[in-house]
């Protein structure tokens, strides 16, 4: 994470978002922006929130770990997201691992200022509020998919949220991490997944070779895709 001075860039995001609508008075006073590189982490699970984050650009993932040691995939964050409502509410720990898919941005204002600013502003316990129950729609959602949907389905989806990552540039699918931890925020078996991509390549929607895989039929994968894992946003 690095820590960027900018008051220009911060007022920027603060006017072109309309972010002074989502509350009583002027906060941006209190934000800072903040960098996050691709694979790093915005907040992780069990760990103390310091700041309440606005993720203003860039893609992340959410997922959760398991008590048998396996993480689940809960959802993909776009920007404009708030990250920390629960948090702010119940001041408890982290209760997710939020890592990044893309260089992100976020305005965030520390947690302390945030509750002592916060905690009675209507504007912004609205909007906590509205952010709480979109992502447990879309958390529940997600479940749900994870126990219905075929790894075909899910897998086509979560490849075609990487190629979004990079703005349909490429048509090379530049997974993220490991398969072994796809597989796992899949709710999938390492040797599952690895008969999925094969299933795939068969029906030529991917190709394989020493680099890896490669999208040979965008339609083919968008229509197995669906809309799983889609992203809910909520203003």
């Amino acid at each position: 994470m690095k820590k960027i001075d900018d008051k220009f860039v911060i007022e920027s995001f603060y006017k072109e978002l309309d972010m002074q609508k989502l509350f009583n008075k002027d906060m941006k006073r209190y934000m800072k922006l903040l960098k996050f590189e691709r694979h790093e982490y915005l907040c992780r699970e069990d760990e103390e929130l310091k700041y309440f984050m606005f993720l203003v650009q860039g893609k992340a993932k959410v997922f959760k770990s398991l008590p048998n040691g396996r993480s689940s995939l809960l959802s993909f964050y776009n920007s404009f997201r708030a990250i920390g409502d629960i948090e702010f509410i119940k001041e408890e720990v982290v209760s997710g691992t939020l890592q990044a898919l893309s260089t992100c941005y976020c305005l965030a204002i520390p947690m302390d200022i945030a509750r002592s600013q916060l905690i009675e502003d209507s504007k912004f316990l609205k909007f906590a509020c509205e952010s709480l129950a979109e992502k447990l729609a879309a958390i529940s959602m997600n479940s749900s998919i994870n126990l219905l949907y075929p790894l075909e389905n899910r897998l086509a989806s979560y490849i075609n949220e990487l190629l979004l990552i990079n703005n349909n540039e490429s048509l090379y699918v530049d997974f993220d991490e490991s398969l072994v931890n796809i597989a796992e925020h899949l709710g999938s078996s390492y040797r599952h997944l690895l008969r999925t991509l094969n299933v795939l390549c068969e029906k030529e929607v991917l190709q394989k070779d020493d680099k890896g895989y490669s999208i040979i039929n965008k339609k083919k994968l968008v229509e197995l895709a669906g809309d799983l894992y889609k992203d809910v946003k909520f203003i």
